[in-house]
């Protein structure tokens, strides 16, 4: 065998399990297997999970916080200084930014990565082929999957829709949009539309982002993604709107995304940052209902999206403590309710992209992290260290955690 994983704790409640890898793939589970491998983990009861999926990030405006700050905190000022800011961007200094906080991630247990990369015919297409030349260079260490994304809007950024063709073309995996940043919203989710069956690729919207709920466009959504056929190809992020309307409203229009099979991705780093800035009192959370769309049906996967820039000053790449977070911003602390939320940036996510050869099964693609815990149940409330990241049956990070305290 290529790499042997002894004495690992797959769930709570069961037997400590041995994992054979070959290949890249798991060969054979079982609880205690014999024969000899190149290099072998001790595992000693620790969980081990399949890698993390970090399914929304922007890569190539991270690091960024300190060049001109958000003042106000607000929505329109992020993208006021963002898209300031972009102009300025050169070739190297994406590249070394998006490097820097794509190790961020591959040290944290990331072993597959969906980033929104961005152009308009400002900035033209300079970010977006790094973020390409970065998704070869590192391809041993991350699956990298690279949305077409126009921050700027498509028709309110006259050249953009060419470019959007042209980034498919030049290699981009999934088509992005944005229809509250553009006008009209239905037009711009219906040429998002065109260019995703023409390319055969699936559909991620930032979709709306608002502290109210008085000009959403997920309906039309939903019943554009059933009309094409596209269920379960068709992700959003933020959709913070939803947690402003009305019950009856609420349950309408989440039981179209469950019959659209719409993949959600709460951002709570920054909706929470972002959200509610102009109330005054009892001010709200200004974050998707997770518990309600989990409960229908929804598949909700929790994601980063951005680390330290003007939508999110903090952050270091950790989708654990971003799943922390979620935990007492969505009420998802009960006895019940915990246990859903690791399957929030492991398995549901991997649906999301589409990851056929996901998981801890023998036949499935080696992509492993180590925790240094012995109680799945405290998997993300511990927020433990990553003992070791596995890609492709190859071991990617390694951490020493032996702890001395001098007295």
């Amino acid at each position: 065998m290529d790499l042997l994983i002894k004495q690992a704790r797959l769930n709570d409640g069961e037997a400590l399990q041995d994992i054979a890898i070959e290949n890249g793939k798991i060969v054979k589970i079982a609880p205690t297997i014999d024969e000899t491998a190149n290099e072998v983990i001790e595992a000693d009861g620790r969980v081990l999970i399949p890698g993390l999926v970090e399914s929304h990030i922007h890569l190539d405006k991270a690091l960024i916080a300190d060049r001109e700050p958000n003042k106000s905190g607000t929505l329109k000022e992020a993208i006021q200084v963002t898209a300031k800011l972009k102009p300025t961007f050169t070739e190297e200094d994406v590249y070394n930014r998006a490097k820097q906080a794509l190790e961020m991630i591959i040290r944290r247990g990331a072993t597959t990565v969906r980033t929104h990369s961005e152009f308009d015919p400002a900035q033209g297409f300079t970010g977006f082929k790094m973020i390409l030349k970065l998704k070869e260079e590192y391809k041993d260490m991350i699956d990298m999957q690279v949305v077409a994304f126009p921050q700027e809007g498509i028709f309110k950024a006259p050249g953009t829709e060419k470019m959007m063709y042209e980034a498919m073309d030049m290699g981009a995996d999934v088509v992005g949009g944005i229809p509250y940043n553009d006008a009209p919203a239905n037009e711009h989710i219906d040429l998002i539309f065109e260019i995703a069956k023409k390319y055969n690729k699936d559909i991620d919207l930032h979709q709306d982002f608002a502290d109210e709920a008085d000009e959403t466009s997920i309906e039309y959504l939903c019943e554009k993604t059933i009309k094409e056929g596209y269920e379960g190809r068709v992700s959003v992020g933020h959709l913070t709107a939803l947690h402003a309307m009305k019950k009856d409203e609420l349950d309408r229009v989440i039981g179209k995304m469950a019959q659209a099979k719409i993949n959600v991705m709460p951002l709570p780093a920054t909706d929470l940052h972002l959200g509610a800035r102009n109330d005054e009192y009892n001010v709200r959370r200004a974050v998707t209902p997770i518990r309600k769309l989990r409960d229908a049906g929804v598949n909700i996967c929790l994601a980063t999206n951005n680390i330290r820039n003007a939508f999110t000053p903090y952050g270091n790449g950790d989708l654990i403590q971003i799943a922390m977070l979620a935990v007492p911003v969505g009420h998802l602390g009960g006895a019940d309710d915990l246990p859903t939320v690791l399957p929030m940036i492991t398995e549901n996510p991997a649906k999301a992209l589409g990851l056929t050869d996901y998981g801890i099964a023998e036949g499935k693609k080696a992509d492993l992290v180590l925790l240094d815990t012995k109680v799945k149940a405290n998997a993300i409330i511990d927020i433990p260290e990553r003992v070791y990241v596995i890609k492709n049956g190859c071991v990617t990070v390694k951490v020493d955690t032996k702890v001395t305290i001098n007295r």
